[in-house]
């Protein structure tokens, strides 16, 4: 996520109150991430040792952590914090906090040329729609959303706040995007969950296509991307951070988890499940009702849970179908 302008680390210490500066403590921040997608000049936080030396020897210019006893790396700050995980929630909550449709009416006034053009919709007043786009009865679009010119967005559907897209993009009915990532933390002796607050966004490019009933979880702290040109059926679940490049086609009730990446003409057929921080590879083919449980190369068909290249499973499902005549005739050669 990026602040609207840079905030001094000195600022960031009131915001948090009870933490401990060490190092450069002149700095201004632009923006907060995680530490896998940490730019310079931005604020991470880690609770975990053996995540100590990366978020150390990241980008980030700041990080939270719960020890004092580190070595700081040149030009960068420490805040030493009893809870990094909860300290970060709540600097997301500072700078992009949740804003009810009600609330932003109040803090800005109605446009009515939107209640004009879109009658029987939900509109934020910071919302951004461009020309020639058809929005449908009973759609809601949040706050500080953009939408691009020429877009159908078909009855029903739900664009949460933050959320990007482009031209001639056409969302089915039922269609949720940008909602809150389902990411949580389980350290605590009772095993109950701590989430993680969204501050990410979804970004739609031009000429996407979204079946009905599909859900495209936003980012945590970064971006969930759909590649220009993508299309995907009904019934499809993309998590945050994913990333899914250009021309793809994503069969109905496919499942891809969080921090993916579907590069550019990948194919999923239906009911395909993919695993979370893996890499699809350019024009890979995965054919339906199959699991991605690892990184798998482009250019190439699979099939299978695990999924595998295509001709090596279609040999083990014709060895398996020949078993039984084998130890049959194994049985009565030892009779």
């Amino acid at each position: 996520m990026k602040f609207e302008k840079p905030i001094s680390l000195k600022d960031i210490v009131t915001i948090l109150g009870d933490v401990k500066m060490h190092g450069n403590i002149n700095l201004e921040l632009c923006g907060m991430n995680e530490v896998h997608v940490v730019e310079n000049n931005e604020i991470t936080f880690v609770d975990l040792a053996k995540y100590y030396d990366k978020a150390l020897n990241s980008k980030a210019s700041v990080i939270i952590i719960d020890r004092e006893d580190v070595e700081i790396p040149s030009g960068k700050a420490i805040l030493v914090s009893k809870d990094p995980f909860a300290d970060f929630n709540k600097l997301t909550l500072h700078f992009r906090p949740f804003i009810s449709y009600k609330q932003g009416l109040e803090k800005t006034a109605a446009n009515e040329d939107f209640q004009s053009r879109f009658p029987n919709t939900v509109i934020a007043p910071t919302a951004e729609i461009g020309k020639g786009t058809v929005i449908q009865p009973n759609v809601f679009v949040g706050n500080f959303v953009k939408i691009g010119e020429n877009c159908i967005i078909h009855a029903n559907t739900t664009i949460n706040d933050y959320s990007i897209l482009g031209d001639n993009v056409i969302i089915q009915s039922n269609v949720s995007i940008g909602s809150d990532a389902c990411y949580f933390q389980r350290k605590n002796p009772e095993g109950q969950f701590r989430k993680f607050e969204s501050s990410g966004r979804t970004i739609i490019e031009n000429d996407v296509e979204i079946g009905a009933l599909c859900a495209i979880d936003r980012g945590v702290s970064a971006d969930t991307v759909v590649g220009q040109g993508t299309k995907m059926d009904n019934f499809v679940q993309i998590g945050h951070d994913t990333r899914i490049g250009k021309h793809c086609l994503i069969g109905s009730h496919c499942a891809i988890a969080g921090v993916t990446v579907i590069e550019d003409n990948v194919i999923l057929w239906a009911n395909v499940m993919v695993n979370k921080d893996i890499v699809v590879g350019k024009g890979a083919i995965v054919l339906a009702t199959s699991g991605v449980d690892k990184s798998i190369e482009g250019g190439k068909t699979y099939f299978g849970a695990p999924a595998i290249e295509v001709v090596k499973k279609w040999r083990e499902l014709v060895a398996l179908r020949q078993l039984p005549d084998i130890l049959e005739k194994f049985e009565k050669n030892n009779v």
